[in-house]
């Protein structure tokens, strides 16, 4: 490895060849400020904060795009240095609104970090904002250009990450505009929703519609028997909302701060991805048996479906009908759930919290209604969710763990792996093996299907059947695997796991804002621990399932589950 030395602030420095300024004065202590840039994306060098003092060549540089040489003496803090970052900070906020106190981004912003930092309080140059119309036809995302720094992250997660293109620049220089489509609002596009763009704002520019006024409405309406779900992936991130270690688990403290809140039961979502891989486990089979569309790609993720929809609507027979998760439990809550307790279903108010911002998208989807009822009310994301319990003034991190509530609450190892990319495929694989051969399956970590590689494959013996599978993570890996299916080219392949977002929902685009790859392989490895835990880590075997197809559901891919748990998907047009 070939490596150089050079000085930052008088101090020596060894690194390798080839590394940033930025990076290099991170490994020697120094922190230097930066808005454009972000660790899983490409270097932009468009915001300038994070200028340097190279004393040896006599300029100043971006430290995010300048690379380390031999000898160099670079400095950080001069007096010259800060002058230039203060008078960055100034250039950008006479051109940003001044309503720190009504931005949702308010406790997380990057760019209100950076004035705190340098003491800028006050600045002299005139306040001449934009003036755009903030865009929440959507009812998903909310885009307000108004505090937009043109950083260009959301274009490069929409462009590059998840090739679905919606946002791009238009215009140059100073009238640089982040535009969607042809100037349109998000609903007239073929926006996925997967909420990405959000993940990386430095600011608060594009943010999810908050709907946390809708549960407190609920909440406080006596009629109501309000009920909450929690997905996987929230209960190894929403505890970072709380300054607590990256990847904590908090199952027990979140469903305590959900009893708090005054829901009148706290459930997990894990049931219901129990009960999805009962339902697409054996739709997967009657495909096989029936030479039905393969390979058959799984329906968990909404992002991921409002891609296939919007983009290649021939190839949607290759999709599972099963409705996600989320639209199962709603669908079982308001008719099994109902029964059971001897509840008006039309009085039960079902809330999600997601780690995803395109849940919000599937749930007011109007297929989404199989008991008669909306399946979910309301759906917040993890970062909703953490508002509404400081909201309530809890105490979250010193709170005593407590279990979720019975029949639609116990799980098992496998439900919790659907937060992690390969998850839904390891899981299904555990059930299908079992279900298939009659022999219990002895190595149930199916080690090939997981990590961050961005398409993986495996093939599994199913007793003297191989079977061929794939899992793929983020929409441009998507993209790759659907265009093999188009070509030809995936014939071989029986399975296929796709995953909206990178990291799968432990990447969420409705998880605490912040995080990179190093943050969403804790969050996953997290879930990974939590599933060696369980004591039951196949799905058929939970007894709470066991019980809904004895009492409720007759079988898996049954009549009735299909009516209820089932459904079917269109092809999306640009408006």
């Amino acid at each position: 490895m070939k490596t150089c030395t050079l000085s930052i602030n008088n101090k020596k420095v060894t690194v390798e060849a080839g590394t940033t300024i930025l990076e290099a004065a991170k490994l020697a202590g120094y922190y230097i400020p930066t808005l454009c840039n972000h660790p899983d994306q490409a270097i932009k060098a468009n915001c300038r904060i994070c200028v340097v003092e190279d004393k040896t060549a006599g300029k100043f540089v971006a430290s995010c795009s300048a690379m380390v040489y031999e000898g160099a003496d670079i400095h950080t803090n001069t007096k010259e240095v800060r002058e230039l970052q203060i008078g960055i900070l100034e250039l950008i906020l006479a051109n940003h609104p001044n309503d720190c106190l009504n931005c949702i981004r308010n406790e997380t912003c990057e760019l209100r970090k950076l004035c705190e930092r340098f003491h800028v309080r006050n600045y002299n140059l005139a306040h001449e904002t934009d003036i755009y119309p903030i865009d929440n036809t959507s009812g998903v995302l909310v885009r307000d250009r108004n505090k937009c720094i043109k950083c260009m992250r959301c274009v490069e997660a929409c462009q590059e990450t998840q090739m679905v293109g919606i946002l791009s620049p238009s215009q140059r220089s100073v009238n640089t505009n982040i535009s969607a489509g042809f100037n349109e609002n998000l609903d007239e596009t073929l926006c996925t929703f997967c909420g990405q763009c959000s993940a990386v704002c430095p600011v608060g520019a594009i943010y999810e519609n908050d709907e946390t006024e809708k549960v407190w409405e609920a909440l406080h309406d006596p009629k109501k028997h309000v009920i909450v779900q929690t997905a996987p992936a929230v209960r190894v991130g929403l505890g970072e909302e709380f300054g607590m270690p990256r990847g904590s688990k908090v199952t027990g403290k979140m469903v305590a701060a959900l009893k708090m809140l005054g829901f009148d039961k706290v459930f997990d979502t894990d049931f219901a991805a129990d009960l999805t891989i009962m339902e697409e486990g054996h739709e997967l089979l009657s495909r096989i048996k029936n030479g039905g569309t393969l390979p058959m790609i799984t329906s968990c993720s909404p992002g991921w479906i409002n891609y296939a929809e919007g983009f290649y609507p021939e190839l949607l027979d290759h999709l599972s009908t099963c409705k996600s998760p989320q639209q199962m439990f709603g669908a079982v809550a308001k008719t099994y759930y109902a029964k059971k307790a001897g509840i008006d279903p039309a009085n039960i108010f079902t809330v999600s919290v997601m780690p995803c911002t395109a849940k919000k998208y599937e749930s007011k989807r109007p297929e989404m209604n199989a008991s008669g009822y909306r399946d979910v009310d309301v759906v917040l994301t993890t970062r909703e969710l953490a508002r509404l319990i400081k909201n309530a003034g809890i105490d979250f991190t010193n709170l005593e763990d407590e279990d979720f509530d019975s029949i639609m609450g116990a799980s098992t190892g496998a439900a919790v792996i659907f937060g992690a990319t390969g998850g839904v495929m390891e899981a299904a694989l555990r059930t299908v093996y079992e279900v298939v051969t009659g022999k219990t399956l002895e190595k149930i970590d199916f080690d090939e299907v997981r990590g961050l590689e961005g398409i993986k494959e495996a093939t599994v013996d199913l007793d003297g059947t191989p079977i061929k599978v794939a899992v793929a993570h983020g929409l441009a890996n998507a993209h790759k695997v659907m265009e093999m299916i188009k070509n030809g080219q995936a014939k071989d392949y029986t399975f296929i796991e796709i995953m909206s977002c990178t990291g799968g929902c432990a990447g969420g685009g409705g998880q605490p804002v912040g995080a990179n790859k190093s943050i969403k392989a804790r969050r996953i490895d997290t879930i990974y621990n939590i599933d060696k835990e369980m004591p039951i880590r196949k799905s058929h075997e939970n007894p709470e399932i066991k019980q809904l197809y004895e009492e409720y559901l007759g079988q898996p891919n049954g009549p009735l589950s299909h009516s209820l748990l089932h459904t079917h998907y269109h092809p999306r047009r640009h408006k």
